[in-house]
């Protein structure tokens, strides 16, 4: 069934939730002009952006700058045809053209959820001449963004984040003019911008400076898009301004910014990076309704997807490496008590050193022989008699310098730069694309779970690689992506062999927040962040960049802590998929009552925060902001609560007003869903407008999460 229309130069495709136009002239390139939830009339005429940009070794570019458009090949471009179909709830555009300088032909597709104002898109590049070719960098996605008349750039604000170890999701609004824009008069000049606000990693670390992700808003209208880059490896993304508005381009790796290069052979096909946009008619909040929508399409099917088990990890701010039968039991029997459904041994249990520089010696993940008085064996019985399900922490892709693994491996099955191996904080960096790399995890993983019954792996990864590897690739950039695709080729078929195994994406924390490895894995560590009070901002912002029942916030209550303290860190985990951990063996009665409290809130919820879309009554937080809010409310026609956490920091004031558009012109009952038994909060609903105020007892630090269900 075809899901397109050709109107003379114009082809337009979509879905009741999303309407794309492509212009497909016979005498320029073609261009993606639209891309909104309908198809409201806007001025498509004008010079626009390719639809796909192309850099090839020996055609360069044909307008300079900073951008990454403006691309010889891209320029050349010639529309040939296209190709529409429906699979699976999805519809699907190929888009088909020629380059006549290079013979390239060049596919660009489309899918979307049909229903969900959102689309992936990735671009395939050809070589069917005799030649082979370089490439050096090819988009995924290039958007002209148009914009109704009588507005223009100064109306236009930009979300994005900085992000790094310990302070992730940093996000940011700019007006767009602010962001070193400034209004050119390009009409005058007759010609485009060569700058552009760019955004941009190198290394296999994607997300240790900056988020692929970003969301612009047009304040007049609150038409949004919010888009990401699904890759586990280098990328950019970048804004510039056009004359007839805005345009957004996202790639994977180049040359320029990331040593790729990529040798196309002839007869052979490289396929980019994928890239997700979704778009709303409402703002930041609406679209990040629509890329969390979006999002729970492309995520692997799993169990866990609905059970959001409650995971005790006994690393973080408790056994710091150091696990031992001694130190594990009593954590374990506390844990079961306190509802802890998984219960994860993290890093440490396959050492013997007891040195401080034990990951130079880690590889062959044998369990250590020293730690477990009856061995490891005795203490996952231990946890599956509680009632839990056994994990364990690997930290997969590498290998300590001094790990027997580093001399039985062939030298090709490392990453390696000018014949020497890559060494990053002890460790050798593992090269998927070589077989025996990927039969040594394979038979690591396969062992754990035959002789263990291992239900769940925390995969850690604690260097980055930098640009790359140039053992059998064109480029460093070229051969990390070689090995990004084989690290997901990798755990696809984990869990094809282990349907069941819940694994979580760490990575430093969050240093390796994409989806492309979300799309695969459970959960996503948001931080190694060990200072409670800095935690809410982290937490709070994550459901921008990740899904809430994927976003694993720690909670580590300890006994020295007050009641408040405690209730602080749980409100933390429950705001997105609770992930606990501290000394709960410790503590006193009433504190351990707390946080079973806690844990059997969560409990009771999760169900809703699996179909929960987030948003911030008080704004995305800054990370210095004394009140952090956010919201988890209910899709578009459910009449589920509103589940709101609030944290008063340090220095915070005794009242907050938020605003809960949502809600707007109805009656809410609030109830307090944790905790209870503590200072009471004094809440005030203001229908007509949607806003309520919280009134505190004092302003010590504490935090609260409530339900607001309307009334019927």
């Amino acid at each position: 069934m075809s899901t397109s229309q050709q109107d003379n130069d114009y082809l337009h495709w979509g879905h009741s939730a999303l309407a794309v136009i492509l212009a497909v002239p016979s005498d320029a390139p073609p261009s993606l002009v639209h891309l909104a939830v309908d198809n409201r009339a806007v001025n498509q005429a004008g010079q626009h952006h390719p639809l796909v940009e192309v850099q090839v070794g020996g055609h360069g570019r044909a307008w300079s700058g900073a951008r990454s458009t403006g691309t010889a090949v891209g320029r050349r471009l010639r529309y040939d045809g296209h190709h529409d179909s429906v699979e699976d709830g999805w519809q699907w555009l190929r888009v088909d053209t020629t380059d006549p300088g290079t013979g390239l032909r060049v596919e660009v597709w489309f899918a979307s959820p049909v229903g969900v104002p959102a689309l992936r898109t990735w671009t395939v590049v050809h070589n069917p001449t005799a030649d082979p070719l370089t490439l050096r960098a090819v988009s995924s996605l290039v958007a002209n963004l148009i914009l109704p008349a009588g507005t223009g750039v100064e109306d236009l604000d930009l979300h994005w984040a900085q992000t790094s170890w310990l302070a992730e999701n940093r996000w940011r609004r700019q007006p767009v003019r602010e962001l070193d824009l400034p209004d050119l008069d390009l009409p005058l000049h007759g010609h485009r911008s060569r700058d552009a606000f760019v955004v941009t990693s190198t290394g296999s670390w994607s997300t240790k400076h900056a988020l692929p992700v970003g969301v612009l808003v047009h304040r007049p209208t609150g038409r949004a898009w919010c888009w990401q880059i699904e890759h586990n490896g280098s990328w950019r993304w970048e804004v510039g301004e056009r004359q007839a508005g805005l345009y957004l381009a996202a790639t994977g790796p180049n040359d320029t910014d990331h040593q790729w290069r990529h040798g196309l052979a002839p007869g052979a096909r490289f396929t980019s990076v994928p890239v997700g946009i979704a778009v709303s008619d409402d703002g930041l909040d609406g679209a990040a309704a629509a890329i969390t929508r979006y999002r729970r399409h492309i995520v692997r099917p799993h169990p866990d997807r609905r059970a959001l088990p409650v995971v005790f990890n006994d690393y973080m701010n408790t056994l710091m490496g150091e696990p031992t039968s001694e130190a594990l039991n009593p954590l374990i029997e506390a844990a079961a008590s306190a509802g802890a459904e998984y219960f994860c041994i993290d890093a440490g249990w396959h050492d013997d050193s007891r040195s401080s520089q034990w990951y130079e010696v880690m590889g062959d993940w044998i369990p250590s022989t020293t730690r477990f008085t009856d061995g490891l064996g005795e203490v996952i019985e231990r946890i599956r008699a509680a009632g839990m399900v056994p994990g364990l922490w690997l930290e997969p892709e590498v290998v300590g310098v001094d790990s027997p693994v580093a001399a039985d491996l062939p030298a090709d099955a490392f990453f390696q730069r000018d014949g020497e191996r890559l060494v990053e904080d002890g460790r050798y960096h593992l090269d998927l694309r070589h077989p025996a790399a990927l039969a040594h995890l394979d038979s690591v993983v396969d062992r754990l779970v035959a002789d263990f019954g291992i239900g769940y792996f925390k995969l850690d990864y604690n260097i980055d690689s930098g640009a790359g590897t140039d053992v059998a690739a064109a480029s460093p950039g070229d051969g990390l992506l070689g090995h990004g695709r084989a690290l997901l080729g990798w755990l696809d078929g984990v869990l094809d062999r282990h349907p069941g195994l819940v694994i979580e994406n760490c990575a430093s924390g969050a240093m390796r927040m994409d989806y492309a490895m979300l799309a695969r894995l459970q959960l996503q560590s948001t931080s190694d962040q060990q200072n409670p009070e800095r935690y809410p901002p982290i937490a709070a912002a994550a459901p921008l960049s990740v899904l809430p029942e994927q976003a694993a916030n720690w909670a580590y209550p300890q006994p020295a802590m007050t009641a408040e303290g405690i209730a602080f860190c749980l409100v933390t985990g429950m705001a997105g998929r609770l992930y606990l951990s501290g000394h709960l063996d410790q503590m006193t009665t009433e504190q351990h009552r707390l946080v079973a409290e806690g844990v059997a809130a969560y409990r009771e919820i999760r169900e809703h925060l699996a179909r929960a879309v987030p948003c911030w009554p008080a704004g995305l937080p800054d990370w210095a902001d004394p009140w952090i809010t956010l919201g988890l409310r209910p899709p578009d026609g459910d009449d589920q609560p509103t589940y709101l956490a609030l944290w008063r920091r340090p220095d915070a004031a005794a009242e907050l007003t938020v605003h809960l558009p949502h809600l707007a012109g109805r009656r809410i009952q609030p109830r307090l869903v944790y905790p209870h038994n503590l200072a009471p909060w004094q809440l005030s609903w203001e229908a007509e407008p949607g806003r309520l105020t919280v009134v505190t007892a004092d302003t010590t630090p504490a935090a609260r999460l409530f339900a607001l269900a309307p009334e019927s």
